[in-house]
């Protein structure tokens, strides 16, 4: 028996505009609102029930928390783009709100790293597969 990575949880201060920039990015759309400060997004493309065998999509669940962040991510995202190459889809995501991040990169790496609204950073890789 083993386990199959379904979602990941993102603590955040504003979980709605954080969905919202991520639904843009990755073409997800908003599957669930709670009242206490919590939004689920997903793949569109992926038909609900956890009883689904194979590879799934991950959701992601953004969870209003009264920290902020303090430090660079222990995890982050990594991101092909689908149907453009890296430079055309780091504009795209620039212009969705993202910002150039610095986590010590050399200037020789293949990927771009960016920060989304609230400072967590995430890759976008040069046409490498996954």
């Amino acid at each position: 028996m083993t386990s199959k990575f379904t979602e990941l949880a993102i603590d955040c201060a504003d979980p709605y505009r954080l969905a919202q920039f991520w639904c843009a990015v990755l073409g997800y759309e908003v599957r669930d609102e709670e009242e206490e400060g919590v939004v689920t997004i997903g793949s569109p493309l992926v038909p609900e029930g956890r009883s689904r065998p194979g590879p799934v999509p991950p959701t992601l669940t953004f969870a209003r928390v009264p920290e902020g962040k303090t430090i660079k991510n222990r995890l982050h995202l990594d991101l092909n783009p689908t149907d453009t190459d890296q430079e055309a889809e780091v504009r795209r995501v620039l212009a969705l709100g993202a910002r150039p991040a610095d986590v010590g990169q050399t200037g020789e790496e293949s990927w771009v790293t960016l920060a989304d609204p609230e400072g967590n950073e995430f890759c976008i890789l040069a046409s490498r597969q996954p």
